[in-house]
């Protein structure tokens, strides 16, 4: 998506660091706004929350964030496109701007919190993938340690004694003798 800003009537304020790095959903929503594509950024928040995600709790985790999101990004449009605008008075036009402004902070941190979500989900599955793979190197290093100690006790370590016996056997009756 990454589309890039137009305009930025509204928020001439805003610090284009805010949007975050490009190809993200923050990115891409915001930068919607900026652009005055309320729709495509709706329609860009319900593919997100309806897309396959990898992991399975995430859906549940975030549908009411990007159902507030939806809720804000109507609120900017209809205080950006609000009916009459010029026939209201100066510090009325203000104030809906201000509110928009709001709405439109409102709106980053929601989706900041998308991402945290998003970004906590990940380290869960690092952490239960990092859990199985020790769990799998513990088994083998376990089966393998079994297994040479069965094979020192049943094969090679009974010949092993048998040969001993014989050796110490030799030693002691060479030994007495030569005296």
């Amino acid at each position: 998506m990454g589309s890039l800003l137009k305009s930025r009537r509204g928020f001439e304020d805003f610090d284009i660091n805010d949007l975050g790095t490009p190809d993200t959903l923050r990115y891409n929503v915001l930068t919607l706004i900026i652009n005055e594509e309320y729709d495509r950024s709706i329609n860009h928040l319900n593919d997100f929350i309806n897309s396959d995600s990898e992991y399975p709790h995430f859906r549940s985790k975030v549908a009411k964030y990007v159902k507030h999101s939806v809720e804000l990004v109507r609120a900017i449009q209809n205080k950006r496109e609000y009916p009459g605008m010029s026939l209201l008075t100066k510090s009325r036009q203000v104030e809906l701007k201000e509110k928009a402004r709001e709405h439109f902070q409102d709106l980053k941190n929601v989706l900041r919190k998308v991402e945290v979500c998003q970004e906590e989900m990940r380290l869960v599955d690092i952490k239960s993938t990092t859990m199985v793979v020790k769990t799998l190197w513990f088994c083998v290093i376990g089966l393998c340690l079994y297994f040479f100690i069965k094979e020192v006790f049943t094969g090679m370590g009974l010949t092993f004694l048998v040969v001993f016996d014989q050796q110490l056997g030799e030693l002691i009756s060479g030994f007495f003798t030569d005296l």
